[in-house]
């Protein structure tokens, strides 16, 4: 069975998909001596593959692994550094077998990061159709307003592009200082910083805590564990969409953003019928096509729409 190149060096642990995507392209991989291009795809039984000139032992039904890593602060996610960084391969360095890690936390944020060999699981977790949750624990500072926590739920733009609806509710208040558990839905780089820093708030402290239906829990900064097989199975459930918890996060989400919206554009009745914004009096609603009045802005029927349009609804 001919299988794509780079799908066979992520399944042996030699290099993930990206990585081997660019040893492609700079011609360093070869099949029976010829030189490959992407979307090339060899049979691993008969086909002779080798990088820079070394053949390579491929391996028959490899066994899959799954860690989670607890990343402390200053690691960076990558396998090596040219700059002598501290790296997260440097604490996975006593696995059974070389993993990879899935997504990505920046050097100054902690908490759970997954690995594994298995590199059909992995793109499974990072295509963004697939809306795998993952949430926070963010000190931020100063204090949060109701405004501020209305667009981060209802989306923010980051990067020209508007970020899909976020849950998001305060743990803890103290002068200066707010801690919030925040759940998104996609993977944009540094997306947690960049919707805070666009509503004004300074991320102090920045922690994932669980990555779909599973936990951090107790385990240590710059310790690992093996996923249990439970684990694994919740991870591919949620990643087909037909989990209650899936369906329950969604609910959550709706009657969040609800109680919010009433305290932030909520529509009042008008002496003389029909609808406004509050605190905007008079202020004039536009028809869309069919004649009817648009949701006011900030309003959780507003709110709603956005997130059915980004996840669908179910």
């Amino acid at each position: 069975m001919e299988i794509r190149i780079q799908k066979v060096l992520s399944d042996n642990g030699i290099a993930s998909r990206r990585k081997a995507e660019q040893m492609i392209e700079e011609g360093r991989i070869k099949v029976n001596g010829r030189p490959v291009k992407l979307g090339d795809k060899v049979d691993p039984v008969k086909d002779i593959i080798s990088i820079d000139g070394e053949n390579l032992a491929v391996r028959k039904n490899v066994q899959k692994y799954y860690f989670m890593l607890n990343k402390p602060r200053g690691y960076i996610t990558t396998q090596s550094d040219e700059m002598g960084r501290r790296c997260v391969a440097d604490l996975m360095a006593e696995t059974p077998v070389k993993v990879y890690p899935i997504g990505r936390l920046d050097k100054n944020s902690e908490g759970a990061l997954l690995f594994t060999n298995d590199g059909e699981f992995a793109n499974m977790i990072m295509h963004p159709s697939h809306h795998i949750s993952k949430t926070y624990r963010v000190t931020v500072r100063p204090d949060i307003k109701d405004d501020q926590m209305v667009q981060l739920a209802s989306g923010v733009e980051i990067d020209g592009r508007m970020t899909a609806p976020a849950q998001v509710k305060v743990l803890e208040k103290e002068n200066g200082r707010v801690v919030l558990q925040m759940t998104i839905y996609e993977g944009r780089n540094r997306q947690i910083r960049k919707m805070c820093e666009a509503v004004g708030l300074e991320v102090a402290r920045l922690k994932r805590v669980s990555i779909g239906p599973v936990k951090l829990g107790m385990l240590q900064p710059g310790e690992w564990r093996e996923l249990t097989t439970g684990e694994i199975a919740a991870i591919r459930n949620a990643l087909r969409g037909n989990t209650p918890e899936g369906e329950a996060i969604r609910q959550e989400k709706i009657r969040q953003n609800r109680t919010m919206a009433k305290n932030f554009g909520r529509p009042v009745q008008k002496k003389n019928g029909g609808s406004q914004q509050e605190g905007k009096k008079g202020d004039f609603q536009p028809k869309n096509r069919s004649g009817k009045k648009n949701a006011p802005r900030g309003s959780f029927a507003q709110i709603e729409k956005s997130f059915n349009k980004s996840f669908g609804k179910r």
